[in-house]
């Protein structure tokens, strides 16, 4: 067998073993247990987390975080690749960690010298835009970990009620507006409720509550769950140029009723802590979309109409 490939297949053995001694991976391969030692340290020397267990039995050990056997791209692959990854940078916070970022690092350094030139070509002409909203990384990685591990977590919440302490189990997280969500079960409530990622100050794994299985059946994209914080409903009355400006936005997009004239409604219901974030969104459509409630919103508007109104009034002549 070539050494590149024993040394992949070496790779994905002590990834499925964990644990085990230099003269069980020699028997496996048939070859000594010197060749099998400076198999082990090279891929030690290229990253891969081995480390030896010292005491009676001793042997090696690798690390919780194992490591992938090499993976081909195609030219377009590799493209699309880094870029999907790319496309997280705007987030304030992210729920892998640095993960994302040094898996970008080593997927540009190792692309052929042609590759690099197209995507440091393009990597200043393509983005994806996310507001950057402030989070704790610590809060979504524990979250994410809860999920991937199927672990129920600890949480204190704050509401427009207060802080509140909270034993829930994630079924999902996701990302809209650059907040992160996250669809849970509440053991308080008995119901799947969704929290505002950076509302919750702060969260640990509790994998001693017993996991509710039948849980696993959530889709995110699938069920939608209610929020924690009170709704209100989004009332707007739009022209039909408003429609059009309107339809490709995912927020207000979907729920768009349209009449035989050409205008058009929609009915968005919204947690009342983003009122003011909605208002500011719909106010840059103009005249060609108005809101019709809730009364928070109005009455927003009609702040700042009175703002611009007094901006360019006229100046007494001197």
């Amino acid at each position: 067998m070539q050494k590149s490939k024993r040394l992949i297949r070496l790779i994905m053995i002590i990834n499925a073993k964990k644990s085990f001694t230099v003269q069980e991976l020699a028997d496996e391969f048939g070859l000594s247990t010197r060749t099998v030692t400076r198999d082990l340290l090279e891929l030690s020397e290229l990253g891969i987390p081995i480390y030896s267990v010292q005491g009676r039995g001793g042997g090696y050990r690798l690390l919780q975080e194992r490591m992938l056997p090499p993976i081909s791209f195609t030219e377009n692959e590799a493209i699309s690749m880094f870029f999907a990854y790319q496309s997280l940078e705007h987030f304030g916070s992210m729920p892998f960690g640095k993960g994302a970022q040094t898996s970008l690092d080593k997927f540009y350094h190792y692309l052929p010298g042609d590759v690099k030139q197209k995507v440091d070509r393009l990597k200043h002409k393509i983005t994806i835009w996310s507001p950057g909203r402030a989070m704790s990384q610590e809060v979504l990685e524990t979250l994410f970990h809860a999920i991937m591990n199927k672990s129920a977590a600890s949480i204190e919440y704050q509401s427009s009620k207060g802080v509140t302490a909270r034993d829930i189990q994630p079924v999902g997280l996701y990302a809209s507006s650059g907040f992160w969500y996250c669809p849970a079960f509440c053991y308080a409530s008995g119901e799947l409720r969704t929290f505002r990622a950076d509302r919750i100050l702060a969260a640990v794994l509790q994998p001693s509550i017993p996991y509710r299985e039948e849980l696993e059946q959530f889709k995110i994209k699938e069920q939608p769950v209610h929020e924690v914080s009170a709704q209100l409903l989004l009332r707007l009355e739009l022209t039909a140029k408003g429609i059009w400006q309107m339809k490709p936005d995912p927020r207000i997009g979907p729920f768009i009723e349209e009449r035989g004239d050409g205008s058009g409604s929609a009915e968005v219901r919204i947690i009342a802590e983003d009122v003011a974030f909605y208002t500011e969104h719909i106010w840059q459509y103009g005249a060609e979309v108005k809101i019709i409630a809730p009364e928070e919103a109005v009455l927003l508007v009609r702040e700042k109409i009175k703002s611009v109104q007094k901006l360019y009034e006229e100046q007494p002549s001197s």
